[in-house]
């Protein structure tokens, strides 16, 4: 049961990142959160949740070099 809810969930944050991706809005945020939900059981998610950690680690970063001129 507790699995089938999580995937339910993660579902519905992907799909709510696919929405915003296509319209403005916080696109990768609900892309991270439901690859969090989705990488409790499939190891695969959880390296594509690395890599988007490390992408919005690294857009932070040269955000913040790029405001702090």
């Amino acid at each position: 049961m507790k699995k089938c809810i999580l995937l339910l969930v993660g579902s519905l944050f992907i799909l709510l990142g696919l929405f915003f991706a296509v319209v403005p809005g916080p696109s990768l945020i609900f892309f991270i959160v439901g690859l969090m939900c989705f990488s409790f059981y499939y190891p695969k998610a959880r390296h594509y949740l690395a890599l988007c950690q490390k992408a919005l680690t690294k857009s932070c970063a040269f955000l913040d070099k790029k405001l702090a001129r």
